[in-house]
């Protein structure tokens, strides 16, 4: 097989792409401090347990494995966090990266699948955004693997569809919908959600691209439909049957109004689509596997 090392392998998208890389025919070796990951996670290839800042390490492992390719996962990408610590991310999305791709140079690692955020493009002046669009790339990731053997884990937990079902299962006493004042029909943020599988999915294509002689592009990937907050708790509502009490909290820094995708290149170019478009199968899936005992032990 052919080797391929995924920085941020044990995180929630890095892990589910770790899968699809595998099944593709390659061998993924993940890198991880595991400041934000999951050892958990990484089932299907090696991990390096190292900081993403850490050149001899990543020239180590680079000259070890010898990878064809790196898909770099490790990045910081909370909205909140970004805005009220800078620095931090500063040290680890742009020093971090600006040392894996010393290290690729000096290795001679040609390949790289820079696996970005809808966030870099701020508060977009057209939706849906395309990739011309001015950076202030992908959009928001949820959902889990299908056949249960992966899902979303973060600590702390920011995300929207696992803090809903956190409220839905009792373990948290509510839901916060931060921000009920947004210019959306309902006050609240509008988001494009791209089931991860489909995202890793994703990847893989761009990797087969990049091996196959294409060009360097960016690529947004999601479904160029948007749902907002208080849709996600409704749907969330109807598939598991519970209640969900929410509360109105205020607005988070950096958080624009609404980020939905146009997808039109990734099918294009990648031949992609998304095999799971609707919200509700998101939810399903990681209601599934957070109800399940491996969400439990890797919790």
């Amino acid at each position: 097989m052919t080797p391929v090392l995924v920085t941020g392998g044990a995180g929630f998208i890095g892990s589910h792409t770790c899968k699809a890389l595998r099944n593709a025919g390659f061998s993924p070796v993940s890198y991880d401090d595991l400041s934000r990951g999951n050892a958990a996670a990484v089932k299907w290839g090696d991990l390096v347990t190292a900081s993403i800042a850490d050149g001899r390490l990543l020239r180590d492992t680079l000259l070890r494995h010898r990878p064809v390719a790196v898909v770099h996962f490790a990045a910081f990408a909370y909205v909140g966090e970004s805005t009220e610590n800078p620095g931090l991310y500063y040290r680890n999305n742009v020093v971090g990266t600006l040392a894996l791709l010393e290290a690729m140079r000096e290795c001679g690692v040609r390949y790289l699948v820079f696996s970005s955020s809808c966030a870099v493009y701020g508060v977009p002046p057209v939706i849906p955004i395309q990739e011309q669009t001015p950076l202030n790339r992908y959009f928001n990731a949820s959902g889990s693997d299908p056949d249960g053997e992966i899902g979303e884990c973060h600590v702390p937990e920011t995300h929207v569809i696992p803090l809903v079902l956190d409220a839905a299962a009792g373990r948290r006493d509510a839901f916060t919908v931060f921000g009920s004042d947004y210019p959306t029909p309902d006050g609240t943020c509008i988001r494009d959600y791209i089931h991860v599988s489909d995202l890793a999915d994703a990847h893989v294509l761009a990797l087969q691209a990049l091996l196959q002689g294409g060009e360097s592009e960016a690529i947004n990937v999601g479904t160029g439909r948007g749902w907002s907050v208080l849709e996600l708790v409704e749907i969330a509502r109807k598939i598991t049957r519970r209640d969900i009490p929410i509360l109105f909290g205020p607005r988070r820094p950096g958080d624009p109004p609404a980020l939905v995708s146009d997808p039109r290149r990734a099918r294009e170019r990648l031949e992609w689509s998304p095999r799971y478009p609707d919200i509700a199968q998101h939810i399903s899936h990681a209601w599934a596997w957070r109800q399940s005992g491996v969400a439990a032990e890797t919790s």
